[in-house]
């Protein structure tokens, strides 16, 4: 069974939303693992990777938009709206609105959320049925720009 930790940030913005992720992604990605990050759309998936590009001078985060079928260099993150292959379960990031199919395959998951009704309401529903399976959950809120365990 996977660990979970959601991370809810006191902004409603989608933006302030992808730039916390694309630095979450980054130290993953450093720390030699090779996530997948699940959204709800291609439009999604595309301003996330423009995001992954831009968001900090000289970070390089080697990623693409998953098609369907597994790149041949694992060595990458993906992108995408439907079950990760194989080789990119072990970390998921969960943007969607949807709880990841394959979430029981995973090593950890990392919902993030904002502070919107919407994304908080997908976000404990998602808990619920993770703690009724009894795993391992973690939280973490953004009160006044210092994260705090729950």
């Amino acid at each position: 069974m996977p660990e979970v930790t959601f991370y809810v940030l006191n902004s409603e913005s989608l933006y302030d939303r992808y730039l916390f992720a694309c630095k979450l992604i980054e130290k993953v990605y450093n720390s030699g693992k090779f996530c997948y990050v699940l959204l709800d759309s291609i439009e999604q998936c595309q301003r996330l990777d423009d995001m992954l590009w831009t968001f900090r001078a000289g970070s390089f985060i080697p990623h693409q938009i998953f098609n369907g079928v597994p790149p041949k260099i694992t060595s990458q993150i993906l992108l995408g709206t439907q079950n990760p292959p194989a080789d990119w379960r072990t970390v998921i990031f969960n943007l969607s609105s949807q709880m990841p199919e394959i979430w029981q395959q995973a090593e950890r998951i990392l919902e993030i959320l904002d502070n919107g009704e919407t994304t908080k309401m997908a976000g404990r529903e998602r808990y619920r049925i993770y703690k009724n399976t009894g795993i391992k959950i973690e939280t973490n809120k953004n009160e006044n720009g210092v994260w705090v365990k729950m």
